[in-house]
């Protein structure tokens, strides 16, 4: 049995690594199909170069498996051409590669079908990936923060902007006072300790965060938002 998550899936159920795992032990206890080992991957599946799946291929080609069952068909791999490859370097080893929700079978036939809605799928999938690309890009455009992780330290995220966190802002400004007066990182990581200011979320003040602070960009009303798909930065300037 084979199961895989990417790091944007593990936090949703329906992806769950356990649940993967439950449905394919039940579907092995009603079928009479004995398990011979469970393997997995918390990786994305546009690659094959994969831990799990590297043990999985090692264990299939010492022969004696029938069978590499996995629940879905892009938990192999979501390029078509790569479940291809590893179906038939399977085939070579008398063992079938079969997912819970196979449409066709093993005929000529049955292949067809499934490479069809695994086109129609890939092409969805990019479609999605255009419009989430397309409306971070309006968003940014337009001024607004793309993205909802933690927001830099003095500040909150809320209605796609940064706003002035009142509680924490004043230890920013207590932070490039000092420096600016020609205290050391060092003796600043000591003070913000001393007073009790809350930290960024480590639990404790390093020179390292303070020096992410300072040289961050943020501060002085320059948020900078990356489109990876398409590798061009974008600025947006706000007055805080």
């Amino acid at each position: 049995m084979y199961v895989r998550v990417s790091t944007d899936e593990q936090a949703r159920s329906g992806f769950s690594l356990g649940q993967q795992l439950e449905a394919l032990r039940s579907y092995c206890q009603d079928h009479g199909i004995e398990v011979m080992g469970e393997f997995e991957d918390r990786s994305s599946g546009a690659s094959l170069d994969r831990a799990g799946l590297d043990t999985l291929r090692d264990v299939v080609a010492g022969g004696g498996i029938d069978l590499v069952l996995c629940q879905d068909r892009d938990r192999i791999s979501r390029e078509p051409a790569h479940v291809f490859i590893l179906r038939e370097e399977l085939r070579a080893h008398g063992t079938t590669l079969r997912a819970l929700n196979d449409r066709g079978d093993d005929s000529p036939e049955g292949q067809l079908t499934d490479g069809i809605f695994d086109q129609l799928a890939k092409f969805e999938r990019a479609k999605t990936l255009e419009r989430t690309r397309r409306s971070k890009l309006q968003k940014a455009r337009s001024g607004k923060i793309v993205g909802n992780g933690t927001a830099p330290y003095g500040f909150c995220y809320e209605d796609d902007h940064l706003h002035v966190d009142p509680d924490r802002m004043p230890y920013v400004y207590d932070i490039f006072e000092r420096l600016a007066a020609g205290y050391s990182l060092y003796s600043t990581v000591q003070y913000l300790t001393r007073i009790g200011a809350p930290t960024p979320g480590s639990g404790h003040w390093h020179a390292s965060t303070i020096r992410q602070i300072v040289k961050s960009d943020t501060y002085v009303g320059v948020f900078y938002s990356t489109m990876v798909r398409t590798g061009s930065q974008l600025r947006t300037c706000r007055s805080w």
